[in-house]
């Protein structure tokens, strides 16, 4: 049977919205890059991971250390989710086992409208009220530990509620099976119920780790913007976005150049992780089975 005329509109108009949105990524990522030959073309690449400062507007001595800002991208990121994982999931395991109907969903409510808040809220609220107290135990308090803080606080809504999605996803006869052979409801949550949605729950912690390596503001304002590698979670850091967005409006065309190039690498690098997370889904697949 030859398909209709609206099928073949449908199709052809779900493949054209499928070409755009893939189309979107490269074109982005054409961008960084063309943006970033210039810096990338004169050789300072190797400069990234081998000065010791950055200060690219020198003119008596400019340095080109990109690696510093890295490696506070990727420690903020990994403490955000080293701290936010494990809250969240327990709050899914609670939400979806313990809560009653109604009490559950308020909670998801919650949840969402925790997601929706906009970052530069966090990061006021991180600025006033998180960094003083830090700064009480450990000055100066604009820090890696308040930003990684601000940045768990922001994708853990994320994790949840992915996490939720996942558990809820788990076939309901495998429920069944589990209490027909006598399992208490812990040992069902540790045995079926994780193993069975760990595709989905780190497909949820990849999007909250892509999220939280590209946030800006709300690390902008409690990170203390100090271009470093940190000897401590008490000292202060400045991550490639942060750089970004404070010295793009005032950059000159060469300077212009070399953070086109940070923001390129940090793409690279989000990529990275995302294929990782990408890569740890069929293993997963095959661990719940």
């Amino acid at each position: 049977m030859s398909p209709s005329l609206g099928d073949r509109f449908l199709r052809w108009g779900l493949g054209i919205c499928a070409v755009v949105s893939g189309s979107v990524v490269l074109l982005m990522i054409g961008f960084l890059l063309s943006g970033a030959l210039p810096a990338l073309q004169t050789g300072m690449t190797p400069r990234f991971f081998l000065d010791s400062h950055w200060r690219p507007s020198s003119l008596r001595d400019p340095q080109y250390a990109l690696l510093p800002m890295l490696a506070a991208s990727v420690l903020v990121t990994a403490l955000a989710t080293v701290l936010a994982c494990p809250i969240a999931m327990a709050a899914a395991v609670f939400n979806h086992f313990f809560l009653p109907s109604r009490w559950a969903a308020i909670h998801r409510r919650i949840l969402e409208l925790l997601a929706g808040i906009p970052s530069v809220v966090f990061g006021f609220w991180g600025l006033t009220v998180l960094v003083p107290l830090i700064n009480r135990v450990h000055p100066p308090g604009p820090s890696l530990i308040a930003a990684g803080l601000v940045l768990a606080l922001m994708i853990l809504p994320t994790i949840t509620l992915t996490s939720h999605a996942a558990m809820r996803a788990v076939p309901h006869a495998q429920l069944m099976a589990a209490a027909g052979l006598g399992l208490g409801r812990l040992t069902t949550i540790r045995t079926i119920i994780l193993p069975a949605a760990r595709h989905g729950i780190v497909a949820g912690i990849g999007l909250a780790v892509a999220r939280a390596v590209g946030e800006t503001m709300a690390v902008v304002m409690v990170c203390g913007n100090v271009a470093q590698i940190p000897s401590s979670l008490f000292d202060p850091v400045r991550p490639v976005t942060a750089t970004i967005a404070l010295e793009m409006g005032y950059a000159t065309a060469s300077h212009k150049s070399l953070l086109y190039a940070a923001g390129f690498i940090l793409v690279l690098v989000t990529a990275t992780l995302t294929g990782w997370f990408t890569i740890r889904k069929p293993s997963a697949q095959s661990a719940s089975r």
